[in-house]
């Protein structure tokens, strides 16, 4: 998978050298490209922002320096564009894994009120063009949340992580979980400080263990992020969910904690 980045800020994406992403740019699994959107810039000052039409606080980044960037580095091919923004569509382990399969990704790191939406509306007419929002906040740009996605999307790709089937129970993953979060996860010794693993995990009798993941991902999930529960299939769920479910709904706050 190729990956472009615009950024004022390319020297953000050092931690793309580390870990699992590392190693897979290592292996040529992933081919990152920063780019310096200042280079694209005409004047003395590399100036990449001006005033916004209409007045208020904050300075917009300018479209003629956005589509000369894009321009360039696009010739010849047709990425998937990606623009961080909080006004964007949330960004899920779906589209994560949507995005996994696509064989090129642009992303365009926006600074102070954002880029000039005719950038967008522009490369619309041309591409893919994916506004995209990594949760309910203000960041101070677009890197952080690149590089929320591009960990997210990289570690999908065959071969990044060592075991494959790693992500198949990760929290939010389709599939047996129902978007459930994963629950507690544990590893030796089995007593910590007192604290002993459950029994259950040491019985090596795979059918309860896999009922035990499936009720601690219930009640984590119930606990944390009730809005998931109540989107859950209903018609998925087996018997001991619903039981489960009801008895959760049915303990005191003081006591489900």
């Amino acid at each position: 998978m190729r990956l472009d980045i615009i950024s004022i800020f390319p020297e953000y994406f050092s931690p793309l050298d580390v870990s699992l992403i590392g190693k897979a740019r290592e292996r040529g699994t992933l081919d990152v490209r920063l780019h310096q959107l200042r280079d694209w810039a005409r004047d003395v000052h590399k100036t990449v922002d001006d005033t916004p039409y209409g007045g208020g606080p904050g300075m917009v980044m300018k479209p003629e320096i956005w589509g000369a960037a894009i321009d360039e580095i696009t010739e010849g091919g047709t990425p998937r564009m990606i623009v961080p923004t909080p006004s964007g569509r949330p960004f899920t382990q779906g589209l994560a894994q949507e995005l996994a399969q696509e064989p090129w990704l642009l992303f365009c790191c926006g600074r102070y009120e954002g880029i000039d939406s005719r950038v967008m509306d522009e490369y619309g007419t041309r591409m893919r063009v994916d506004e995209v929002s990594i949760g309910d906040y203000v960041l101070a740009g677009g890197e952080v949340a690149v590089l929320v996605m591009v960990e997210a999307i990289g570690r999908l790709l065959p071969g990044v992580l060592g075991n494959a089937h790693s992500a198949v129970d990760d929290s939010f993953a389709p599939g047996a979980m129902q978007n459930l979060l994963e629950g507690p996860v544990y590893t030796k010794p089995p007593v910590w400080r007192g604290r002993e693993v459950p029994e259950v995990l040491l019985s090596g009798h795979h059918g309860k263990v896999a009922r035990w993941r499936r009720d601690e991902a219930l009640r984590r999930t119930m606990k944390n992020r009730p809005d998931l529960v109540e989107a859950l299939d209903a018609s998925a769920l087996d018997k001991r969910d619903r039981e489960l479910l009801l008895s959760f709904r049915a303990e005191p706050e003081d006591m489900a904690d």
